[in-house]
């Protein structure tokens, strides 16, 4: 049994999830937890309180729970013994965030469970709500003494972050007032995605790549996360955020960060957060000029996918049919440091496209003398470095070899790290790394608030300028595309083109 099993086995835990009967509560955090459970991963003493308005008890709460873990849990419908086992941990409180009796109530299910379990538990706040109710339950957490000890209590909240600066900083302000930065989890999904994480194990745990990982090797960077989907029921939410909001501010800075950090001098949580920190003071701001240069933004016109027909985005239910927002950006970043000073790095992203994947291309620079005849060579193209986050999830590393047969013929062959061909058994979910991670103490895979400011700070002039300026060219880009036409001219004027990795098993 590993150290961190036995430090979760015996740390008693209380989950207080706020938005218990939520979309996010039933498709993502509860299959989470369960799926913890059976894989021996909860302490011995836990409990999950659901808070809602709905009027449940707990056996019917669990009823709807075991519904939705049969549909969404990746281990599919659960053994009876073991349901049974994890649901007399779970429990519904019928909840009002703005009543102080809702806090009171917590408080007294505090006391219980540490009568109980023979120890202070740590206590977690899951604030699965719209970010609108934020400063009301942490105003009465607050108020309540329900986070004195901030060794712990800790708060979770989902992005966004803020809808820009101003309101990212006020944000921190608030929850600063509560707790500390130790205490508050900002979860991103996409950091505890397998392949994520496996970028700094791939990084630093391998010597050979470090003495290429930088200017005098790497031409440039792409970092592309593209999606079929359109926008289903969330037109209202996505109208008032667009591609930059919801994708690159977060997510997308997010791998970028991974990619181009100096080496930690450990694996502690802030010594990787101030890595990443480093690199986004590092990024050129960006001037009206450059904005003209180096951003691109798009949105989605009807057209086909797989056969069917669907409409555009100003079509869509929820959203202003003259919308200005953007559903594709694509820009190009610098990062000012002696590592990538000259590198571009080329981000992309959209609704609607050709393909849902995320990948990430590092494209290393040509040999410096070419020794082979042209004849040779007719397939020649530089060696990449393809880290593919999904569906596949993979790290292909692309040289060049010769083809068999009595003459010189070189093609790119792909040295593959394969999930799926080198690890039997399920790959756990995101939430599941990152509830584990919360329930340890481990902030390093979440979002610290400088963090979520310098990344607002970098896109603010982006924001600005698109938001002041109508764009006349919308919709520019029809469904089951790659994007508008001048996200390619963005790359390629600097003799580039968009890499695509051909998925065998891609998904919507």
């Amino acid at each position: 049994m590993s150290s961190a099993t036995d430090s979760i086995k015996s740390q008693a835990t209380i989950f207080f999830i706020f938005g218990g009967t939520g979309d996010l509560t039933s498709r993502k955090l509860v299959p989470a937890l369960y799926n913890l459970f059976v894989d021996g991963w909860m302490p011995d003493h836990f409990s999950i309180v659901a808070m809602g308005r709905t009027g449940f008890t707990d056996d019917q709460f669990r009823e709807v729970l075991l519904k939705d873990i049969n549909q969404f849990s990746r281990s599919g419908k659960p053994d009876q013994g073991k349901w049974e086992a994890f649901a007399k941990h779970v429990h519904f409180q019928v909840s009002d965030i703005n009543d102080s009796k809702t806090y009171e109530e917590q408080s007294q299910r505090i006391a219980t469970f540490k009568k109980e379990a023979g120890i202070d538990p740590n206590v977690i706040y899951y604030l699965a709500v719209a970010p609108r109710f934020f400063s009301t339950i942490a105003e009465n957490i607050s108020k309540h003494k329900l986070a004195v000890d901030a060794t712990k209590s800790r708060i979770v909240i989902e992005k966004p972050f803020g809808h820009d600066l101003d309101s990212a900083r006020k944000l921190n302000q608030l929850l600063g007032s509560v707790f500390s930065e130790q205490q508050i989890y900002r979860i991103d999904h996409y950091l505890g995605k397998e392949t994520v994480q496996n970028i700094l194990a791939f990084r630093f745990a391998n010597s050979i790549f470090e003495p290429l990982w930088n200017r005098n090797y790497i031409d440039h960077v792409q970092i592309s996360v593209t999606e079929q989907l359109g926008m289903g029921s969330r037109g209202g939410y996505y109208d008032d955020a667009g591609a930059l909001r919801d994708m690159i501010q977060n997510h997308i800075l997010q791998l970028l960060c991974l990619v181009a950090m100096e080496p930690p001098v450990s694996f502690e949580a802030d010594k990787v957060r101030n890595c990443k920190v480093d690199v986004l003071h590092s990024m050129r701001k960006f001037n009206p000029e450059d904005i003209k240069k180096n951003a691109v933004r798009g949105q989605y016109s009807k057209g086909w996918i797989e056969g069917k027909e669907v409409v555009g985005y100003r079509e869509e239910q929820g959203v202003n049919p003259q919308s200005n927002t953007e559903t594709f950006a694509a820009i190009k970043f610098f990062v000012d440091n002696w590592r990538w000073h000259g590198v571009p790095f080329y981000l992309r992203t959209g609704k609607r496209m050709h393909q849902s994947s995320s990948v990430i291309t590092i494209q290393f620079k040509d040999v410096p003398h070419m020794i082979f005849p042209s004849e040779a060579i007719e397939g020649w193209q530089q060696n990449r470095l393809i880290i593919s986050i999904q569906p596949e999830m993979s790290v292909r590393l692309q040289v060049q070899a010769k083809r068999p047969g009595l003459d010189m013929t070189l093609n790119p062959v792909d040295m593959i790290f394969d999930y799926n061909g080198t690890y039997t058994g399920d790959t756990p979910e995101a939430y599941e790394t990152l509830l584990l991670d919360t329930m340890l103490g481990d902030q390093t895979l979440f979002m610290r608030g400088d963090q979520v400011e310098a990344a607002w700070d970098l896109l603010m002039p982006i924001l600005n300028a698109w938001a002041g300026k109508k764009s006349l060219s919308f919709p520019n880009y029809s469904a089951d595309s790659w994007g508008p036409e001048t996200a390619e001219a963005l790359i390629a004027q600097d003799g580039f083109h968009w890499f695509t990795l051909p998925l065998k098993n891609a998904k919507k």
